[in-house]
């Protein structure tokens, strides 16, 4: 997939979910392959949310005791730096889906949002799980296809091949269906504030 493919023009989004950029994720041993790629589309994108005042919110997953990301952890830690304020949130989640037993359904309909950017990790389960349940409830999704990753899916000998993470990524993209926005790069997201048009 090349940038040359995409949209000149994509409508700006008012609200970006970061989901799961945690350090168990991210960094060392169980970091995903493309982790330096997605930490620096993930950077630049909040950093451009910012800069428009649109609504930025770090999804952190609450891993059961034992996980890499079981709370309070070193893996637990968002890697990427929080800005709080009205503007600016950390909702924790106990799902895969951000929607699920969270306030982040609240928190976009409070700021008034009307489309939303997803990226993060993992892209076929947290960021696929949220993005879904963003476009049932009517808005407008757009999933930068270089702004989230996985791992490999492992071979299991005798009934399936491994599937190197980019592949898994993309299907899981495209598993959305045509109405999210999935062949559009980082680059081409574009912020606005929530409420305008």
């Amino acid at each position: 997939m090349t940038d040359s493919a995409q949209p000149v023009d994509t409508p700006p989004v008012d609200t970006l979910i970061v989901v799961d950029v945690q350090s168990a994720f991210v960094t060392g041993a169980g970091a995903v392959p493309a982790a330096e790629r997605l930490l620096d589309r993930t950077a630049d994108l909040i950093a451009r949310a910012r800069r428009a005042g649109a609504l930025v919110v770090h999804l952190q997953n609450d891993g059961p005791p034992g996980s890499e990301d079981e709370p309070h952890t070193p893996g637990w830690e968002l890697h990427h730096r929080v800005e709080p304020g009205p503007l600016e949130l950390v909702i924790r989640k106990p799902e895969d889906d951000g929607f699920l037993e969270t306030p982040l359904g609240d928190a976009l309909t409070g700021a008034g949002a009307r489309a939303v950017a997803v990226c993060g990790v993992m892209s076929e389960m947290c960021v696929q799980a949220t993005a879904r349940t963003a476009l049932a409830r009517g808005y407008r999704v757009v999933v930068p296809y270089d702004a989230h990753a996985t791992q490999d899916v492992p071979a299991v000998p005798g009934v399936a091949e491994g599937v190197p993470a980019a592949t898994a990524s993309r299907v899981a993209a495209y598993a959305l269906g045509s109405d999210a926005e999935v062949t559009v790069p980082a680059a081409a997201v574009t912020f606005t504030a929530p409420g305008k048009p």
